[in-house]
């Protein structure tokens, strides 16, 4: 019987992002507490969400009603590389990229708790941005996963091709 296999994983629905940021684009235009403070939220370039508004605090909270858009899009936070607010002239900047693609130290990581706390006989091999996870037994794969999902890692995974 050939092996089962999997790849892990870290990409981002650039339509579901861009749907939550004109979602947040709206409650900003709208809400009360952003009236006159010169709050903002849009795109600058591919990967970069720029917010501004007149004070740290109001370009935090513009962050704060676009993390909250995010996760009800289903996206996970940690796709989210967030700077701090820097001054620019007369109004604050915050910076936040999109984070996609497994790093190879991330990868590695990954493959090193699968092979210390996984089951044995399960193997990986790290190709370009992804992680390819194989085994005999279907149910080895399903302990990886579950284990996957429960380790604290800074990255988002999906767990993707499964067969």
């Amino acid at each position: 019987m050939a092996d089962s296999s999997f790849d892990v994983v870290s990409k981002v629905d650039r339509q579901e992002v861009d749907n939550a940021l004109n979602q947040a684009v709206k409650e900003v235009a709208q809400r009360y507490d952003f009236k006159g403070v010169g709050a903002s939220i849009a795109w600058s370039g591919e990967k970069l969400v720029v917010m501004t508004a007149n004070s740290p605090e109001r370009a935090k909270a513009v962050l704060d009603v676009f993390e909250t858009k995010l996760v009800k899009r289903g996206i996970s936070l940690k796709s989210l590389d967030v700077g701090e607010p820097k001054q620019s002239g007369k109004e604050y900047r915050l910076e936040a990229a999109i984070k996609e693609g497994l790093s190879t130290e991330n990868a590695k990581k990954i493959a090193k708790i699968v092979r210390d706390e996984g089951p044995k006989g399960v193997k990986t091999q790290i190709t370009g941005d992804e992680l390819r996870v194989s085994a005999k037994s279907r149910d080895d794969l399903q302990a990886v996963i579950a284990l996957l999902k429960g380790s604290d890692l800074d990255v988002a995974l999906q767990f993707v091709n499964y067969r």
